[in-house]
């Protein structure tokens, strides 16, 4: 598969872009820490974007863009198939994060290598902006969490307050960037 992955543009970003993505996601287990200890439970339910999410998205997106963040787009025979979002807003008690905001692959390319390719543009992204750390607020589910462990990521050291506060069943972890060449 020959897909190519590119820095958006502002401009780029419309409701249309997502006319053929399709953010679907069973989920039958989840993270939860309860007692200070991580506990895999049953949580069944289906995650999947209406019109309204993908208008907020683009908003979002359209402002990680005005202010100085980065979005990538993964494509493949021309439509979207892939996506991720680093904000440029360095926090933590250093200054040592950048929020990797979004990261998603349409479901019908999950699986294909596509979303580790565009972990490393975050990384990238999260280098430019001269920050130590990539910080994700992700979501709880067993694949997702499988995911972001299999690229490296571990439990945040220091919790945002208002990503936290925001999503309280989201898994806020960390992924200590390398130094740049």
């Amino acid at each position: 598969m020959e897909a190519v992955y590119q820095i958006l543009s502002e401009g780029q970003v419309t409701p249309g872009l997502f006319s053929r993505f399709t953010r679907r996601q069973v989920v039958s287990r989840c993270w939860r820490k309860e007692a200070g200890e991580w506990r895999l439970k049953d949580v069944p339910f289906i995650d999947d974007w209406k019109k309204e999410e993908y208008d907020f998205l683009v908003k979002c997106l359209k402002n990680t863009i005005r202010t100085g963040g980065f979005v990538f787009g993964v494509f493949y025979e021309g439509s979207l198939i892939a996506f991720a979002s680093v904000e440029s807003r360095r926090f933590g008690s250093c200054l040592q994060y950048v929020q990797l905001s979004s990261i998603h692959v349409s479901c019908e390319y999950r699986g294909r290598g596509v979303g580790k390719k565009l972990f490393r543009c975050a990384i990238i992204a999260g280098q430019k902006l001269g920050a130590g750390k990539l910080y994700i607020s992700s979501h709880s589910a067993e694949e997702t969490q499988a995911f972001y462990h299999n690229m490296g990521c571990v439990e945040a050291e220091e919790y945002d307050r208002e990503l936290t506060e925001a999503e309280p069943c989201d898994c806020q972890l960390e992924y200590a960037l390398p130094p740049q060449k």
